[in-house]
């Protein structure tokens, strides 16, 4: 009887440990699957009111995104850790600090891209504003670290020809590149050229 019992007791053990590995490793487990499953929801349930919390206080930034998207990044975030064993011993403190950090992240990077992507598009549209280049839409992530006024400063102060200066101003005042072109006596594509010049030296400051 107690050898019975000790070989149940054993045999769970292992299995529960089995039950934790990733899914390539617990392929002949298939009898663990939903168990594993259960254990994953279980862990959601318990975090999900806090990690809500956290997704609408990130929340806010883009119009193409919501906490509901934003939750759905850190599940498959979780999910991707619970598969690699990551979340094992760890407290759920631990685990929403962990989803917290990692929405930060993917929060930062979908900032870079979209900026990059605004500059690089917009530069060959005729009638782009310089607001626009510099996506002001978007000014509240964008000048977490860039202030509005510094940046020109820094803009104006970092080399920029006469032209590029004139160009500048004009668009701030919201100038399209054919209204440009006609008050420097340009073409609109070499005012669209002199604009590229300023992205690439807006970038290196970035």
């Amino acid at each position: 009887m107690l050898e019975d019992i000790f070989f149940r007791q054993n045999f769970w053990r292992k299995a529960l440990r089995r039950a934790y590995l990733p899914m390539k490793v617990r392929t002949p487990f298939l009898f663990f699957s939903e168990r594993y499953k259960m254990y994953f929801e279980e862990l959601v349930e318990r975090i999900s009111a806090k990690l809500r919390k956290i997704t609408v206080k990130l929340n806010g930034r883009y119009t193409h995104l919501d906490e509901n998207d934003l939750f759905q990044e850190a599940l498959l975030h979780l999910w991707t850790y619970f598969q690699a064993g990551k979340l094992e011993n760890k407290t759920e403190s631990y685990i929403l600090q962990g989803c917290y950090f990692h929405l930060k992240n993917y929060l930062r990077k979908i900032d870079k891209k979209t900026n990059l992507v605004t500059l690089d598009t917009s530069l060959d549209q005729e009638d782009t504003s310089w607001e626009e280049i510099l996506y002001l839409e978007n000014v509240k992530s964008f000048f977490d670290y860039f202030e509005m006024q510094d940046l020109l400063q820094r803009i104006r102060n970092n080399g920029l020809s006469k032209r590029e200066k004139e160009i500048l101003s004009f668009s701030l005042e919201g100038l399209t590149v054919r209204e440009i072109g006609k008050k420097l006596g340009i073409s609109h594509v070499m005012v669209i050229k002199l604009k590229k010049n300023l992205q690439r030296k807006l970038q290196s400051l970035l």
